[in-house]
């Protein structure tokens, strides 16, 4: 991380909000920049109310000046050029650096000053989701304030009213800026003891985004509303999403937001968990119930928590199959089951590239080498210790282990099963196979109504439609 001046004393600024006093704007607050990918853990705070930071996943948390007892934060709106994965990057939109942009962590009851700096090539605002403040805060450009326009600062001030996790994007030509990756994570930590919101060891945080890349070009279709390839979290892609660490009998939180086109089931791999907060706050005790799957919909955020009581390496990941793949072709027709042998033979005569697939499923695509479009990645990918993972997208691992010190979010590395605790191969005796199923007979053949258990059926007699034909029903 790094912090430049971007505004030097008493440069112009347009500011939104009559509360900020001129003194406060003698000098814009310094810009903080991430240029990585890794998951940054934040320090303690250094001033305000005291609070344990979250860890976003591949991202990282804002730092904040106090200016006369108000926390003051500086965003950024700017292009910014983001890692998807190892050599597959993508033009976006951004702020400070990154898409998303780093994520705003305050204290309930804190007083909080945003400086909006926008370097976009058109104006822009910010909507700051699930929060209560005055209206003129809102973020809405034509409704509650003029747009920001390129090259110019807006100010925006409002307490943090309520503990819980949110977001933050534009409200301004908004199908377009968040198509680029305009969105944040905001986190309002309660101020004490609060009766719904326990303690936890490890507090993760990320959003649920999706985009339209076409593989070789390195920005988003930003019109498209269904056909999305690019299934991310945090704008990165399974093997680039770095794992959720834990250590056995931590009480580990996850704060999922979702700002895609669609929902998403995430699923949670060898425990089970209650859905403690949502973007309208806690969960109230008596209205948690168990669950290992939970389905964030679009604009919302689910809180989880859950013991972190089983060692090993478990999967978490969208229960949509297609999100957990990388880029990918929706028009690629089934071939299960269809001989391709002698067609790739004759194609590779004009092609000496293709290589036949599909034709006993897809899951030989996770162990293919092939030739690529440039700046995208295979369809399916990552590997583990025992061979291809055949995952991409919205994948991750919670890796649970004994011992790790309280503040370490290192990758322990591959979990070592105990002996006698993984799948094994049976070499025994072939299990008898059943007998094949028989055609059925044509009805009306011999034995047809025969067998024991068949289907019966009756060939309705034909209809009348003569008076004398048609009975009275019988009056019991």
């Amino acid at each position: 991380m790094n912090r430049r001046n971007f505004f030097a004393a008493g440069a112009a600024t347009a500011v939104a909000g009559a509360t900020v006093g001129r003194s406060a704007l003698a000098a814009l607050p310094d810009i903080a920049t991430q240029d990585g990918t890794a998951t940054a853990v934040p320090p303690p705070p250094p001033n305000g109310r005291p609070f344990q930071p979250v860890v976003t996943l591949n991202g990282w948390s804002l730092p904040w000046r106090m200016n006369a007892g108000v926390k003051e934060f500086h965003l950024v709106a700017e292009p910014v050029l983001r890692e998807f994965a190892p050599g597959f990057t993508v033009q976006l939109w951004g702020y400070n650096g990154q898409s998303p942009g780093p994520t705003i962590e305050v204290v309930e009851g804190d007083r909080v000053r945003i400086f909006v700096t926008n370097r976009l090539p058109e104006h822009t605002s910010v909507h700051w989701h699930g929060q209560r403040l005055p209206n003129g805060m809102d973020g809405v450009s034509g409704l509650n304030q003029p747009a920001i326009p390129a090259g110019k600062t807006f100010v925006y001030e409002f307490t943090a009213r309520r503990p819980g996790t949110f977001m933050y994007h534009p409200h301004a030509d908004e199908m377009v800026q968040m198509a680029m990756g305009l969105m944040g994570l905001w986190i309002t930590h309660p101020k004490g003891a609060h009766p719904h919101i326990a303690p936890v060891e490890r507090d993760y945080a990320f959003l649920l985004n999706a985009f339209a890349v076409d593989p070789g070009t390195r920005t988003p279709r930003i019109n498209e509303m269904t056909d999305f390839n690019i299934w991310a979290w945090n704008s990165r892609v399974f093997p680039g999403i770095d794992p959720f660490v834990a250590r056995r009998g931590d009480r580990v939180r996850l704060r999922v937001g979702n700002l895609t086109m669609t929902n998403h089931p995430i699923h949670v791999h060898g425990h089970e968990f209650e859905v403690t907060g949502t973007d309208g706050g806690p969960v109230p005790r008596s209205a948690r119930w168990p669950e290992v799957t939970t389905d964030v919909a679009v604009g919302q955020m689910r809180q989880v928590e859950f013991i972190a009581d089983e060692p090993g390496d478990w999967a978490v990941h969208c229960h949509k199959s297609h999100h957990t793949m990388g880029p990918m072709g929706h028009d690629v027709p089934t071939m299960i089951g269809v001989p391709q042998a002698d067609l790739a033979e004759k194609i590779r005569k004009i092609v000496p590239d293709y290589m036949a697939m599909g034709s006993t499923g897809m899951g030989e695509m996770g162990a293919m080498e092939m030739p690529l479009p440039d700046n995208t990645l295979p369809m399916m990918t990552g590997t583990g210790p025992f061979g291809p993972l055949e995952m991409g997208g919205m994948f991750s691992v919670l890796k649970v282990r004994e011992g790790l010190a309280r503040g370490d979010f290192r990758d322990p590395g591959d979990y070592a099963q105990p002996p006698g605790t993984r799948a094994w191969e049976w070499t025994g005796e072939p299990a008898a196979l059943p007998p094949a199923p028989q055609a059925p007979r044509p009805a009306g053949s011999a034995g047809a109504s025969d067998a024991q258990g068949a289907a019966r059926a009756r060939k309705p007699a034909r209809a009348t439609t003569r008076t004398e034909d048609v009975r009275k029903p019988s009056i019991q």
